[in-house]
């Protein structure tokens, strides 16, 4: 009997979906999505279709079942779902059973997800290893870092990619349920659950929630001096052919030794400093876009608009709307 025949106490199961409890995991993720998936069946305008909703708790000794929506029929899961973490990444302890637990449940046809840091644990698998994958903006580094045969695509709010399904903010969890209930449940329901909750379908994008946080503490002195020079400046340089001159080192050299330091070319750091800037300046401020575009250092504000909207996802009108605080 497959999970879109099983029924308990005549409902329709269309999934059976498993939340891993694990040390430090965002208990609000856990029992958000036990509700979201318990609206979500109760809107599908069907009568007795449902979402089967466990918690398993992750411990050294293994994985167990500590609770169920439905229980009295044997688990087939469809989904497991690592929440997030509200321990930073790098004070959570290796989870090896909740990762062998994941590995075998995807081994019997589960559908793999995460949510925000809660991809370490999925990492932890090896199952991503060459898959796409998101996580929190802040955290991306360090999961590209600790895993580099991920293809990090920290840019996406939720990345489906078939049986792997990851979403990055520590609130994405209700982006990742609105995935599934359009999956299982289709749009219409999702939709009415969306309305239901009060909150927006699933985003698409990461892009205007994160901020730049550059890397000083990469150990090339020239580099970091460089960096300090372009936050000080930032608004009147011309150009980044200067900073090799300043640097001593020829512009190859330096681009190369630059990039390797921070990430980014001289160019791409130099504007993520500006944008930064114009991004404050919106948030506190009503002053005009264009005088903004201005003191940031761009001249020309078509060129700013479309380098704010290509590096945050949004127009900066549409990013003052959202975030602007200045009334």
């Amino acid at each position: 009997m497959t999970m879109n025949e099983a029924k308990v106490t005549n409902v329709t199961l269309v999934a059976d979906i498993g939340l891993l409890l694990y040390p430090g995991c965002q208990l609000a993720a856990i029992y958000g999505l036990t509700d979201l998936f318990r609206i979500a069946g109760e809107w599908t305008g069907e009568v007795a279709r449902a979402v089967r909703v466990s918690h398993w708790q992750a411990d050294d000794e293994g994985v167990t079942c500590v609770w169920d929506s439905h229980p009295g029929s044997p688990h087939q899961l469809t989904h497991v779902i690592a929440p997030p973490s509200i321990i930073m990444p790098e004070r959570m302890a290796p989870a090896p059973a909740a990762a062998a637990w994941m590995r075998d449940q995807h081994s019997k046809g589960a559908t793999l997800c995460s949510v925000c840091a809660g991809a370490f644990v999925l990492a932890e698998t090896g199952l991503i290893d060459g898959r796409s994958a998101t996580t929190h903006w802040a955290f991306a580094r360090q999961l590209a870092e600790r895993f580099p045969k991920i293809r990090l695509a920290d840019e996406h709010m939720v990345v489906d990619d078939g049986d792997i399904i990851t979403a990055g903010g520590i609130l994405a969890w209700a982006d990742l349920g609105l995935t599934l209930v359009d999956r299982l449940l289709g749009p219409a329901t999702m939709l009415a659950t969306a309305r239901f909750l009060l909150i927006e379908p699933p985003r698409q994008s990461q892009r205007p929630f994160a901020q730049f946080v550059p890397r000083f503490d990469h150990g090339d002195d020239a580099v970091r001096a460089s960096q300090h020079y372009i936050h000080a400046h930032a608004s009147t340089m011309q150009g980044v052919a200067e900073l090799a001159d300043r640097a001593g080192m020829t512009g190859r050299t330096f681009l190369r030794r630059f990039r390797a330091a921070t990430g980014l070319t001289p160019v791409e750091y130099l504007q993520q400093v500006r944008i930064a800037k114009a991004r404050e300046a919106l948030e506190r401020s009503l002053t005009p876009v264009e005088t903004i575009a201005w003191d940031v250092g761009y001249s020309d504000a078509a060129a700013f608009r479309k380098l704010f909207q290509k590096l945050t996802g949004l127009r900066p009108a549409a990013y003052r709307q959202q975030f602007g605080i200045a009334g």
